[in-house]
């Protein structure tokens, strides 16, 4: 094993250096990782943005990780095994004691680590990970596939499960990007009738090739209108931080549908109780999931053929791919990986 390794760390506010740091051992409980691809996430401008300057040393982003085990620690569990290619998503491993925990909502768990911003994440070529944060990662899967369906994946497919449409129903995905592109081929894969919301006519072919049976530009028509014409939808997943937008877009609920919610916002969402009484609609919020849950996105991703689109760029350019990220020319994850191959694919 090398003795160094090389990292991306935020040196000050907003800026991404290239540093070396020397190899870790994993403590109780954690393994070492050597990481073979990152996925950038749009939460990571935040954690560049907000991370501590004083902190030493620097904190290291990224926080859809995908790599292969390459040190255990004690008491690590037998299903892990050295060489094992294993994910690690934004949650970084429950701590199996607080009273989420003991109810089986790991998710919820309020002693663990957000990966990439409360501790090192996979913008590195090595990186420590609690055992109860691993997801088991399909030979299927290449690392740069896998990398993005580890956030952006399994928040759109939890978010489709939770909406309690049906195959057949009307679902609506709002915003076409990171999130929307992904949540688009799940739920054309799980059944139901498509309908894309965007602004814009150039992201229209691109949201009818990845499964839409229907694109409505809301920048020339009223989306709610239309979908009201259309006799409803069953469900609204919004992956878009713009609250009078998504506001908008509640009108054309069916009754009992439901609005799922991946943007965050500053602003509050503005909401009709009247339009929620009346019709049983209801509106929730969905965030990543479990390991477990992880590794079903995964495994159904391999079933349905779901798959990533992706720029990739080398670690080296980390601070290229975030700005090009940050820009929104990206179609639609870029992907950092540790070696110098730079490409676009899907």
């Amino acid at each position: 094993m090398k003795r160094s390794y090389r990292v991306a760390q935020v040196a000050k506010s907003g800026t991404l250096d290239i540093a070396e740091r020397e190899t870790p051992s994993p403590r109780a409980g954690e393994v070492l990782i050597s990481v073979e691809a990152c996925g950038i996430c749009g939460a990571d401008a935040a954690d560049i943005d907000r991370a501590d300057p004083a902190m030493r040393p620097p904190r290291v982003p990224g926080h859809e990780v995908v790599g292969r085990i390459a040190a255990l620690g004690a008491g690590t569990p037998s299903i892990w095994k050295v060489g094992q290619r294993v994910g690690v998503g934004r949650l970084g491993g429950h701590c199996n004691e607080c009273v989420q925990c003991r109810r089986g909502e790991f998710q919820l768990c309020t002693n663990q680590p957000v990966v990439g911003s409360s501790c090192d994440g996979g913008y590195a070529e090595m990186m420590i990970a609690r055992a109860t944060g691993l997801v088991s990662v399909p030979d299927e899967l290449s690392s740069e596939e896998a990398a993005p369906l580890l956030c952006a994946g399994m928040a759109t497919f939890n978010a489709l499960k939770k909406s309690g449409a049906e195959a057949g129903d009307t679902v609506v995905v709002q915003g076409i990007g990171g999130l929307g592109h992904l949540a688009v081929q799940y739920a054309r894969k799980m059944g139901f009738r498509v309908v894309a919301v965007e602004r814009g006519a150039d992201i229209a072919d691109d949201a009818l090739r990845l499964g839409a049976h229907i694109y409505i530009d809301a920048s020339k028509e009223d989306a709610a209108t239309r979908l009201q014409g259309l006799g409803g939808a069953s469900a609204i997943v919004t992956t878009i931080g713009d609250v009078q937008a998504v506001a908008a877009l509640m009108a054309a609920l069916a009754p009992q549908g439901r609005l799922v919610l991946l943007g965050v916002a500053k602003d509050p969402l503005p909401v009709s109780a009247g339009h929620l009484v009346r019709g049983e609609r209801g509106v929730l919020g969905s965030m990543t999931g479990t390991p477990f849950q992880n590794e079903r996105t995964l495994d159904f991703s391999v079933l349905a053929g779901v798959r990533p689109c992706i720029e990739t760029m080398p670690l080296e350019r980390a601070a290229e791919a975030v700005a090009r990220m940050r820009s929104g020319q990206a179609k639609f994850r870029m992907v950092l990986t540790m070696t110098e191959k730079s490409h676009a694919h899907q």
